[in-house]
């Protein structure tokens, strides 16, 4: 199943893409994609119901962030080995983690805004996984069992800030509209394999990112099981995984965004993202 949130930010309500591929309203059918709902039993449910009788989703609404009742947004640094020779560090030898503050969640095709005082901008097309059963000192072997399904991830950054401001990294990658999630959140069981995945993004119809899942330091099981040492996971947790090569930092000259770029990016199979970049007010 591919589920998703419409409507204007705030007022999301849930729904999800019918096999005619029309979107359709779940509002009568569950109160959103959050908590019980991303359980195996909820999305089993889900499974049962005629889509063709649900409502149909206007065209043109905004999609929100594909998952609600987010309790925290886990990132994973320098989690491909060719992203992190591009940026002059070393594979970590264990996972980096950080971060992002829930306030940077928007939706997939919501605006990138360059905050204040800003001059390092810069793109990061990520797989995302929504955690769909509370995941607390699993196994890797366990660990996929506590997936809901995977969804694009944007994990937008301010270099300047992350790396030049002293501290932790959050603070490069929490500002508003920092955290575009979606289209939709794809169920585990139409992703063969979470590893397998071509990832892509463009600035301006110039292709910048063009990796593969593949590649990753640490994989999806690992790292569920790595972070549920350390925090219990609950549903609706977003882990972002890490990005390819090709964001502005590694260029040489380092290009970042600027007002009236136009960012595309995507996951096969779990759909695409377009934002138009804007400062902030």
């Amino acid at each position: 199943m591919k589920l998703l949130r419409h409507g204007p930010a705030g007022a999301e309500r849930p729904g999800l893409v019918w096999t005619d591929g029309t979107l359709r309203d779940l509002s009568g059918v569950v109160p959103d994609i959050a908590g019980e709902v991303l359980t195996d039993e909820g999305l089993a449910r889900l499974r049962d119901i005629d889509g063709a009788s649900l409502p149909v989703v206007a065209e043109g609404t905004r999609l929100g962030p594909c998952v609600a009742g987010t309790t925290k947004f886990v990132c994973i640094g320098l989690n491909y080995s060719d992203h992190a020779a591009e940026t002059g560090a070393q594979v970590p030898p264990e996972p980096i983690i950080f971060m992002k503050a829930n306030s940077a969640i928007c939706g997939p095709n919501d605006p990138i805004i360059i905050p204040r005082g800003s001059v390092k901008t810069d793109w990061e097309v990520e797989l995302a996984i929504i955690i769909g059963k509370k995941a607390k000192y699993v196994s890797e072997a366990e660990a996929l069992d506590h997936v809901a399904g995977y969804a694009v991830a944007n994990d937008v950054s301010e270099r300047a800030f992350q790396s030049e401001r002293s501290g932790q990294w959050t603070k490069g990658k929490s500002c508003d509209n920092f955290g575009q999630l979606g289209p939709w959140l794809v169920t585990r069981d139409e992703v063969a394999d979470p590893q397998n995945l071509p990832l892509w993004l463009s600035v301006n119809g110039e292709k910048m990112q063009n990796g593969t899942t593949g590649t990753m330091v640490y994989g999806v099981a690992y790292l569920v099981s790595y972070l549920s040492q350390f925090m219990t996971l609950h549903p609706g947790d977003v882990i972002s995984t890490g990005t390819p090569p090709g964001v502005g930092l590694g260029m040489k000259p380092p290009r970042f965004l600027k007002p009236g770029d136009v960012v595309e990016l995507g996951v096969e199979g779990l759909g695409q993202q377009r934002q138009e970049v804007v400062a902030d007010a």
